[in-house]
């Protein structure tokens, strides 16, 4: 359709197909709107609802103090969409420019967006996981049904993973006044987002608050009775452990099974995209048709040596999305890049965590502000001398100063003395972050690309 550079064309009578009715999938299909897009617009859902709002399911909606069905997301605009909700994609034909849908229809797009972010991970052992009281903590449903169960009073629940999620889960058990055990394969919850110096901070507000928090282990087995109920969880240090509801919270997998066959650049780690939301077709050449926002992207980051980043965060879902938007309807001249710095929250045992930039890059920590001991501090995460992240425990008002140290690559350690610095704030000590080769739970940025100095990808001649 833009063959004859007729983007006005586009604008006025295009097709858009947003696979993803989520977050941004909203977004973007708002911002197409506000941007004069007048042609038609598809948006595509697995889920039978429309978009609606995640961070809440793990807070308010477990709690029992918001229903499911109030977290749906405000509407900037009316998009004027035709809906296909729960009917998820299964294929792409890029050639024909087509979608496929489960239940056998074809939708025709002159611009795609995928927007599919990432499902729960699941218990790996399925006739485990179907067990009657195992959770995971992703959609509505879920949450609806976790809700009605912590609700019935069970004798102790099991969080397996101590990531953002699981904490979270873990946090409105103990509110409820729930027994609960956590389960966490590396040596402190957090641990692989945050790091040990600030894992520590994070086990320590756990066993105050009334976990049985289990570092450094891991569940093996799930075991139901004979109505296939979960009674018993077996962990690796041999012991065993009564629970009647299990929560798995074991990170998240990105939603390209769909796309195997159709040539993109789609994988377990995502859809890899360039700086303005382009996908990337399996040969590393950039579409000019496909888009990728949301969770489900991977796209280089220039503060961040380039390195492909894909982040779990709502911020950067409408941030990416509506640079997505801007892009598909723009000339290329007038395109811009996705710069956003990442930030994210989470609030848990009454503490308000809140961190920006990539703290999981950083070799060394210095608490800059507050201490530790009393939970209000800041991090600040240095890498190769330079501020990568930080991260604030109660004192959020710090972040935007951060924020800007990170957007000017400002040296690390930070030089200034600030009039809230303690002794342990005079120096930056090892972050102590678990190896990466080493899965822990929950990492909300995953570093998946390699910098240009990174020499280990060797090319050998094909012999024919």
């Amino acid at each position: 359709m833009t063959v004859d550079g007729s983007l006005e064309r586009l604008k006025r009578e295009g097709r858009i197909v947003v696979v993803g009715a989520s977050l941004a999938g909203l977004r973007a299909a708002e911002t197409m709107r506000e941007k004069g897009f007048t042609g038609s617009l598809t948006m595509i859902g697995d889920e039978p609802y429309e978009p609606y709002d995640r961070p809440p399911l793990s807070k308010q909606v477990l709690l029992g103090r918001a229903g499911p069905e109030r977290t749906a997301l405000p509407r900037r605009r009316d998009i004027e969409a035709a809906w296909r909700l729960g009917v998820p994609a299964t294929g792409l034909d890029m050639a024909a420019r087509r979608v496929r849908l489960a239940d056998g229809d074809e939708v025709e797009y002159d611009r795609l967006l995928i927007a599919t972010g990432v499902r729960a991970r699941p218990w790996p052992q399925a006739d485990e996981a179907a067990l009657d009281g195992v959770f995971v903590l992703r959609t509505r449903d879920d949450a609806a049904a976790l809700e009605q169960k912590l609700a019935a009073g069970p004798g102790r629940v099991l969080v397996i993973g101590a990531g953002f999620t699981g904490s979270e889960i873990a946090s409105a058990c103990r509110e409820r006044g729930l027994p609960v055990t956590v389960a966490e394969r590396g040596a402190a919850p957090l641990v692989g987002a945050l790091g040990g110096v600030v894992g520590e901070v994070a086990a320590e507000m756990h066993r105050e608050h009334g976990v049985d928090l289990r570092t450094g282990i891991m569940v093996t087995r799930l075991e139901g009775d004979a109505t296939g109920r979960v009674r018993v969880a077996h962990l690796s240090d041999g012991t065993t452990l009564e629970a009647d509801v299990v929560v798995v919270s074991l990170g998240a997998m990105r939603n390209t099974e769909w796309l195997a066959g159709s040539g993109l650049g789609a994988g377990p780690r995502g859809i890899a995209c360039d700086a303005g939301c382009r996908a990337f077709d399996i040969r590393g050449i950039v579409t000019d048709d496909i888009y990728v926002a949301g969770d489900v992207a991977r796209s280089p980051h220039a503060l961040f040596g380039y390195q492909f980043l894909s982040l779990e965060h709502w911020g950067n879902a409408v941030a990416q999305a509506e640079t997505a938007a801007h892009n598909m309807l723009s000339e290329s001249a007038d395109r811009r890049p996705h710069l956003w710095v990442p930030a994210f929250w989470s609030s848990q045992f009454g503490v308000n965590i809140k961190s920006v930039g990539v703290p999981s890059m950083g070799t060394e920590i210095l608490i800059a502000q507050g201490s530790r001991d009393e939970r209000r501090f800041t991090g600040v995460y240095g890498y190769q001398g330079r501020v990568i992240g930080a991260v604030t425990f109660d004192q959020s008002r710090w972040l935007q100063f951060y924020e800007r140290l990170i957007e000017e690559t400002a040296p690390f350690p930070p030089t200034f003395t600030t009039v809230d610095r303690r002794p342990e704030g005079n120096r930056p000590m090892p972050a102590d972050f678990p190896d990466p080769s080493v899965p822990t739970h929950g990492p909300t940025i995953t570093l998946s690309g390699y910098s240009p100095a990174d020499r280990r990808m060797t090319f050998t001649p094909a012999h024919h």
